[in-house]
């Protein structure tokens, strides 16, 4: 459950003025983790996670991509920073650039590649009941790295 503290305009709490205040979030609970993990195709860096959610920063080499997978217990949103994507998404796929974004449904297969000759920057939000690395089912991988 999220819990509010109502803010004035001047920054001070306050619980009787509701014309001149807005109701924040003061105490959610999250972590700054900041690791990185080194892949085949580049890494990704675990920049927060809390409850339901998790935000990462993926980098993917030039000529490399990601397998081709789906997730059972997360959507993810996509939003590249530099460098060009190539992304599938079902059966549809686009080509997208920094200030461009798009949004992964839960259960649906997807893939991530840099066609390009500089190194893909995203950020990735992720949500879902669970977000661990290992709900990840591969269809294809350049790497033969197998099911868990």
């Amino acid at each position: 459950m999220l819990q509010t503290k109502e803010v004035t305009s001047n920054k001070k709490e306050t619980t009787n003025n509701k014309n001149s205040s807005v109701s924040i979030p003061f105490s959610v609970s999250h972590s700054g983790i900041c690791t990185t993990e080194m892949r085949p195709w580049g890494s990704f860096t675990t920049l927060e996670e809390g409850p339901g959610y998790k935000i990462k920063r993926i980098e993917v080499s030039p000529g490399h991509r990601l397998s081709l997978q789906m997730h059972h217990h997360r959507s993810e949103h996509w939003i590249i920073v530099s460098g060009t994507a190539r992304v599938i998404c079902g059966d549809k796929e686009k080509i997208l650039v920094a200030n461009q974004s798009t949004y992964v449904p839960q259960c649906t297969v997807h893939r991530l590649e840099n066609p390009g000759v500089i190194k893909l920057i995203l950020i990735e939000v992720q949500n879902g009941e669970y977000l661990g690395e290992d709900d990840i089912i591969r269809f294809q991988d350049d790497y033969s790295r197998h099911q868990a």
